[in-house]
């Protein structure tokens, strides 16, 4: 078994905490995305179980031993690193070879083991090329290849798409999962680019201040954020997340703030009247309809679609899509409605926990 389990992690540099505690368990064959904004702790966390870095506290087990003290070359792991650190005075065939010469193999075992790398890779018309006559993309593949040989029962990849073109991202984040899903081996990502996190994971664990907030499936992660971080982390545009105060009466609950006054969903028993934050997607912003008026402030047009930004009472600025054919100019007076049932309760404070009950199982 490839099981990753970090147990009560805590890693100090000096007087600053970059992780506070971590616990994490990823199983044998998952694809893990690391996601957080920068000095979240993510990269460290990788570093850690590289053997790169030492916890200051806390288990790091990898199967089924405990491999704290253990060399980095005799965790069974393979890293790729986000500048691909390949040899620019070898070749394509020898950058991919180099850590089975490393481990003595065989002249000719090293020939057949690049070989075949090379053809799940599609590298083969490239193995006699140096690294500096191939594009991006082609390096990534190279530097991939060469964690690929060493057979590995976990891939740690840290951030190794960002220095690629969009297109080209797009491009290899399919490659990644395709490979993923052939080689079957744990794979943990290091990201802050959430759309890779979203398409390629099984799971994300959305990492803030050296602290956990939510380790679940990217679906649950955007439509049940534990927390107000996460809510206002995960999206794009990012969530609206409005500051007022939750009603009960009759046992029905309202959200208030100003003169915005609007039901909300059953909540869980950790909710109480109060201080609260009523959050919601700009998917669930209706435009031209409704009780709320307001004043367009800015128009996004993407082409498929326009991001609607508008200005409301007491200063409330709201975030809305649009279709493409629905034609909005700065200035305009505008109605907007609420999809209150998708909206989302949260204690107050910027971490506040989201107070509406789990959803029922689709």
């Amino acid at each position: 078994m490839a099981d990753v389990i970090l147990r009560d992690i805590v890693k100090s540099f000096g007087s600053v905490t970059a992780l506070r505690g971590l616990n994490l368990q990823i199983e044998e064959g998952e694809f893990v995305s690391l996601l957080g904004p920068s000095g979240c702790g993510k990269t460290t966390t990788l570093r850690i179980l590289a053997g790169l870095e030492f916890p200051t506290s806390g288990t790091i087990s990898i199967g089924d031993r405990v491999v704290n003290d253990v060399a980095p070359a005799q965790r069974d792991i393979a890293m790729v690193f986000q500048s691909y650190a390949l040899y620019p005075h070898m070749t394509v065939a020898e950058n991919i070879a180099y850590p089975l010469k490393k481990r003595r193999i065989p002249r000719g075992e090293r020939t057949v083991m690049v070989q075949k790398a090379a053809e799940l890779l599609q590298l083969t018309e490239l193995l006699r090329r140096k690294p500096r006559q191939l594009s991006g993309g082609q390096q990534q593949r190279v530097a991939l290849g060469r964690a690929l040989v060493r057979d590995p029962k976990v891939f740690l990849l840290d951030e190794p798409l960002s220095n690629l073109d969009a297109k080209l991202r797009s491009y290899m984040r399919v490659e990644l999962v395709e490979l993923h899903r052939r080689l079957g081996r744990t794979m943990i990502y290091v990201t802050h680019d959430q759309l890779e996190a979203m398409t390629m994971s099984d799971r994300i664990a959305v990492m803030d201040g050296g602290d956990l907030q939510q380790f679940a499936p990217p679906n649950t992660v955007y439509r049940e954020p534990a927390n107000r971080f996460v809510a206002g982390f995960i999206g794009t545009p990012a969530m609206n997340l409005v500051d007022g105060e939750l009603v009960l009466s009759g046992g029905d609950w309202t959200f208030r703030t100003g003169n915005l006054s609007v039901p909300v969903p059953p909540l869980g028993e950790n909710a109480a009247a109060g201080p609260a934050a009523l959050g919601f997607r700009p998917e669930h912003v209706r435009f031209g309809e409704g009780p709320i008026e307001g004043t367009v402030q800015v128009v996004e047009q993407s082409g498929h679609e326009n991001i609607v930004v508008a200005k409301f009472a007491n200063d409330l600025r709201i975030t809305g899509r649009a279709p493409a054919a629905q034609v909005w100019k700065p200035g305009e007076p505008v109605r907007i409605r609420i999809d209150t049932a998708e909206a989302h309760a949260f204690a107050a404070g910027p971490n506040g926990e989201r107070l509406n009950r789990p959803r029922a199982a689709a």
